[in-house]
């Protein structure tokens, strides 16, 4: 552990793509779905050789607070704080690089999302000290995951010609790319240094305020006149200025026009972002043909499918590539291929005025 590190998990997310598991109280990433321990819980486990988790700070919202306080008792409960309005990663990133400035002029952050899986954790820690190595040097630094498929639904981080994966030496970033169409994705794929955007960063405090305020200052302007984090009317400053701030992803404020920007291309870390239900079949044990999943199943002429289900059978006859998740109010059933379109259920259904589901 080296002083002046710390850890910012964004945790504000709804998961809406794993409903009807992931509700507003229990959203994907306070849920168990790849072991016995939920996503922050794990997320938490896999930084503590790199950041002790009392220099961990986790931004998330109103309906999650308690249940990640209760989850990650190592980890301050005054450094869990609910964002009074969704305003995306950078004025959150802003807000945390405000608070550990005046808690540690020299601090350097690193910015984790709180959903994602990583086989190879001691090789994660690795990469990501070397990203901290580049930050504390005043870079911005970021970590490039490996691609393995022409994948659509990423963005991606482009290196110059001759980049070495696994490397730890910081390179430059020539430019960020926004989602592909499929074509463009076999191109970056077979180019061999593009590499897929996991949203992990590496900055000192003070050098990404400089960054938001040279680029982007109405990010996080409102954040100017709050006391220091700790003081008595802190809270209720944030919650007056926070609201205020531009709702923008700290991509587009900073680093798709800063020259300051470095990464660190990863090798194979069994990286996956579990943005849908078919992304976590795809990570999970299958047997024979293909299905997986938590639940008493049985598979008669069924091949690719996952199921989730609690305290009942579920019988699958003569189907193919279904998510079938059942829960005690909602039963979904998805194509696999259309996984990514669960998210527009919960729109349908805040729509309807279904709180009870949401």
């Amino acid at each position: 552990m080296t002083p002046g590190r710390y850890g910012l998990i964004l945790a504000g997310g709804r998961g809406t793509r794993f409903w009807p598991r992931s509700r507003r109280r229990h959203s994907k990433q306070v849920l168990k779905v790849t072991g016995t321990r939920s996503l922050i819980q794990a997320t938490v486990d896999r930084l503590a050789p790199l950041i002790p988790s009392e220099r961990l700070y986790v931004l998330t919202n109103e309906h999650l607070r308690d249940e990640i306080v209760r989850q990650v008792p190592g980890v301050p409960p005054q450094q869990i704080l609910a964002e009074p309005a969704q305003r995306n990663t950078a004025p959150a990133i802003g807000l945390a690089a405000h608070i550990l400035r005046s808690v540690d002029p020299h601090a350097v952050m690193g910015v984790f999302p709180s959903d994602h899986v990583i086989a190879n954790e001691a090789r994660f820690r690795e990469l990501a000290g070397a990203a901290f190595q580049a930050a504390e040097g005043g870079k911005l630094a970021v970590l490039g995951i490996q691609p393995r498929w022409p994948e659509t639904g990423y963005g991606y981080i482009e290196f110059a010609p001759g980049i070495q994966a696994g490397s730890l030496e910081a390179s430059r970033v020539l430019r960020f790319h926004e989602k592909p169409n499929a074509e463009a994705a076999v191109q970056y794929l077979e180019a061999g240094r593009f590499f897929w955007n996991a949203g992990m960063f590496f900055w000192r405090a003070d050098v990404i305020l400089d960054e938001l305020e040279r680029y982007r200052p109405a990010a996080i302007s409102p954040l100017a006149g709050l006391p220091r984090f700790g003081d008595a009317a802190f809270d209720l400053a944030l919650r007056a200025c926070f609201p205020q701030c531009e709702n923008i992803s700290i991509d587009y404020a900073v680093l798709e026009r800063s020259s300051n920007v470095v990464g660190i291309a990863c090798d194979d870390i069994g990286w996956t972002d579990l943005g849908s239900w078919n992304a976590l079949y795809e990570i999970l044990q299958r047997d024979a043909e293909g299905n997986a999943g938590a639940a008493d199943a049985i598979y008669q002429d069924s091949r690719g499918n996952y199921v989730h289900a609690d305290d009942k059978l579920v019988a699958l006859v003569g189907v193919s590539d279904l998510i079938v998740v059942d829960t005690p109010d909602a039963l979904l059933i998805v194509d696999r291929k259309q996984a990514q379109r669960v998210g527009e259920i919960v729109k349908l259904l805040e729509q309807r005025n279904r709180e009870d589901l949401l």
